[in-house]
């Protein structure tokens, strides 16, 4: 009888909590108000044609490159970061290998690495959630052949600094290291400078946070040039979608867009920050656009009652080392006017209101 090898049937599914998101979306780390209107107005002028012809990714590709300063060799776009980080598994990953992750993490680097039958090392971040650099540097070994970190990662916000990344790069020669920026726009400091001159270093970006394209799924792998060449042999080259490829020019174009809605969003994340110390609810510092609260065993209810209110956060307490833990997107300075004074109210209603903690 057919079946799927071992590797797949052991696989952890992962299941987003998509249904029923009615309300202010402050659970899955988009954009809050959407897209750019120069990408509004271009996709009124796709036609029926653009939309029969097979998408043609190399013009845009190099054009997105250019926006990063690097060369058009260095740079594959891709069907969002979960493609980058596919790519990436089954580039470099047999059966047996060691991928490095940090845990907690977005769940797609295990889920890709086990699907080769690679075995995953978890590094587990101390309860102050910052990265654990020694940590790290002692799981490698010589069969580790991937490491994957998230800065700022998810759902913590918290970053590993450029000089701790090219520690790691240096100490494990034989693996990629592929640095996740899904949240760049929303910290400011990268490693994509360094690609050149590190030979093992892979960074992915996204379009589907600060620039409002979840939808579209477009992303974006950096990677050295002698390398690239492996990871494009296994991608199709239909793998963006034509829509995507259309509008991305005018996303990349409204610069002023990007910068004053990032800026907006930083400036709600201070805000937000400071009604949690006056509330007494425990948090972690974040350079991305949501914070991660520690709750405690009402959580759930926690949850539902924000939902009750309209806004829709994320339960988190089921990541390692997360139990009781909620993560909150950040918005624009309207919705996150609306986000406070329900907080208030639920914090007052579950009688959460203790002690500062971070």
């Amino acid at each position: 009888m057919l079946s799927a090898r071992d590797a797949i049937q052991n696989l952890r599914e992962y299941h987003p909590p998509l249904a029923r998101r009615e309300g202010m979306r402050l659970d899955f780390n988009e954009n809050t108000v959407g897209c750019s209107p120069r990408v509004l107005q271009r996709l009124t002028q796709i036609t029926a044609e653009d939309l029969a012809r097979y998408p043609e990714r190399q013009p845009v590709e190099a054009l997105a490159a250019q926006y990063l300063g690097l060369s058009a060799d260095q740079v594959l776009l891709t069907n969002g970061v979960d493609e980058a980080i596919h790519l990436l598994c089954e580039a470099y990953l047999q059966p047996g290998d060691e991928v490095l992750i940090v845990a907690p993490t977005f769940s797609m680097y295990e889920i890709y690495a086990a699907a080769t039958g690679a075995h995953v090392v978890r590094v587990q971040c101390d309860s102050d959630f910052k990265f654990p650099l020694d940590k790290v540097l002692d799981g490698i070994t010589t069969a580790t052949r991937l490491i994957a970190i998230a800065s700022p990662n998810n759902p913590t916000g918290t970053v590993a600094a450029r000089e701790q990344l090219l520690q790691i790069a240096n100490a494990a020669p034989n693996a990629a290291l592929l640095v996740d920026e899904a949240y760049y726009e929303f910290h400011g400091e990268s490693v994509i400078q360094d690609i050149g001159s590190t030979q093992n270093l892979f960074v992915a970006r996204t379009f589907s946070k600060a620039y409002g394209l979840a939808g579209l799924r477009i992303g974006l792998l950096c990677g050295p040039t002698a390398q690239m060449p492996s990871v494009r042999r296994i991608s199709s080259p239909y793998n963006v979608n034509g829509v995507a490829l259309l509008v991305l020019p005018a996303a990349l174009e409204d610069r002023a867009c990007l910068t004053d809605y990032a800026s907006e969003i930083t400036e709600g994340r201070e805000r937000l920050a400071g009604e949690l110390r006056a509330l007494g609810i425990q948090y972690w510092p974040s350079h991305a656009n949501f914070l991660l609260l520690k709750i405690g065993a009402r959580h759930r209810e926690f949850v539902a009652a924000m939902r009750q209110r309209g806004i829709l956060v994320r339960d988190r307490s089921a990541d390692p080392g997360c139990d009781g833990c909620v993560r909150i997107t950040i918005g624009i300075r309207a919705q996150t006017d609306q986000l406070i004074a329900a907080l208030h109210e639920v914090c007052a209603e579950l009688n959460l209101r203790r002690s500062v903690t971070a």
